[in-house]
C-alpha cells in the first residue's frame, strides 16, 4: 500500500540523499539543480521516479557554451506509490538521486543496473 508524506518532508528526504553523496563526488558536480515534481511530464511513463535533463560531463568539450543548469527531477508521487514504508521510501529516494546524478557524469543505465542503482 502506498504511503503518504507531505511535500516538505519528501523534499527533506531528497536533501538528505544529496547530503549523503561523498564530498569527492559532490565537488565534481557543476551547474546542476535538483528539483522535486509531483508527477513526471506527460510524455514520460507515469511510474518514472527520476529524470536527468542536461548534457553529461563526458559529452561536454571546449565548444560547449555556458548554458542553463542541468536538471535532475525527482518525482514524488510515483515514489510514494511504489513504497509501503518510510524506510523503503528513504532508500528509493537515495537510489533515484544517485542514479540521476550518475547520468550527469555520463554513467549509463546498464552500468547503474550493474551497480544496483536502477
Amino acid at each position: 500500500m502506498p504511503i503518504e508524506m507531505d511535500r516538505e518532508r519528501f523534499e527533506a528526504l531528497v536533501d538528505e540523499a544529496l547530503d549523503a553523496i561523498p564530498d569527492e563526488l559532490a565537488s565534481r558536480v557543476h551547474n546542476l539543480v535538483v528539483l522535486v515534481e509531483d508527477e513526471p511530464p506527460e510524455h514520460e511513463p507515469a511510474d518514472l521516479l527520476g529524470l536527468y535533463d542536461g548534457v553529461a560531463l563526458t559529452q561536454r568539450d571546449s565548444s560547449t557554451l555556458m548554458h542553463l543548469p542541468d536538471r535532475v527531477f525527482v518525482f514524488r508521487n510515483p515514489l510514494l506509490d511504489m513504497c509501503s514504508s518510510e524506510e523503503e521510501l528513504v532508500e528509493e529516494v537515495r537510489i533515484t538521486v544517485v542514479h540521476e546524478i550518475a547520468h550527469h557524469f555520463g554513467i549509463s543505465d546498464d552500468r547503474l543496473h550493474e551497480l544496483g542503482y536502477a
